[in-house]
């Protein structure tokens, strides 16, 4: 099959499109950056995708709160496009922000399909700041497309409203229903245990990620694009002078979550 096409979204804030592109570019994707006024000019670019990809970033200055006003606006231009886009086997991808506006549209967590229905928020961290630094993450066993055949993780967050918040009942759902897709952990590999600052946020039951019953739709606070190569991590100092030149650019923690959404089409 040919290389699935990507169409990742852009506009008002959102910033880490390029860098999110290049990580798909570079696992074989085909990727266009489109502005959210463009793509409400011309809905049809989406049905000419297989990915969707809400990028990181600050939409319009979460003046309205985290990715509220990109998801109303998106709920009020795009949203048959959107429903008809998630109901083919397609797959969708919010990093950050993006996880935020997927949260607001209610197309996660998107259980039994009920998409459309906000079940969930991500939150004021607990710390009241913004908290910038890399994380120590468990894939438990979970639904997603994204996260098959990983277990550990360690990439970097940049937010200032990434606490997960939900009612007991949903994050029970979320839990025993294989929607947690990563939790924050500390350096031994044990769940955070809502321990700052292995837990960045304060999430309820640790949570960095979900996913919707299909496993096709991922939402994540951390930024896997940061993590893409290896010259990307903190550690890459001490290990330039036991690697050969010319592996800086090795692959990263990341890169694997891409790669496993462009194998999905090949498979």
């Amino acid at each position: 099959m040919a290389s699935p096409r990507v169409l990742l979204l852009t506009g008002y804030g959102i910033n880490c499109e390029e860098e999110t592109a290049f990580a798909f570019s570079r696992c074989g994707a085909r990727c266009r950056i489109v502005h959210v006024n463009d793509l409400i000019a011309d809905p049809g670019q989406l049905g000419q995708a297989q990915i969707f990809v809400v990028p990181g970033g600050f939409s319009y200055g979460d003046d309205t709160g985290s990715g509220n006003a990109l998801a109303n606006k998106m709920r009020n231009t795009l949203w048959p496009e959107l429903m008809d886009f998630v109901l083919k086997d397609h797959l969708v991808l919010g990093i950050c922000n993006g996880f935020q506006v997927l949260v607001n549209l209610g197309l996660l967590p998107g259980f039994a399909g009920a998409y459309g229905e906000r079940r969930a928020a991500l939150i004021a961290n607990l710390s009241s700041r913004y908290e910038c630094r890399w994380v120590e993450l468990l894939v438990p066993e979970n639904r997603s497309v994204f996260l098959r055949g990983l277990d550990r993780l360690s990439i970097p967050i940049a937010h200032g409203e990434g606490r997960f918040y939900a009612p007991d009942d949903v994050v029970r759902q979320l839990q025993g229903g294989g929607n947690v897709a990563m939790v924050y952990a500390d350096q031994s590999g044990k769940p955070a245990a809502g321990r700052f600052p292995e837990n960045p946020n304060g999430s309820l039951g640790d949570i960095a990620a979900i996913c919707d019953d299909s496993g096709r739709i991922l939402g994540m606070m951390p930024h896997p694009e940061r993590a893409l190569v290896l010259s990307q991590l903190p550690s890459w100092p001490d290990m330039t002078a036991r690697r050969a030149p010319g592996q800086w650019d090795d692959p990263g923690p990341g890169f694997s979550l891409f790669q496993n959404a462009v194998d999905y089409f090949s498979r």
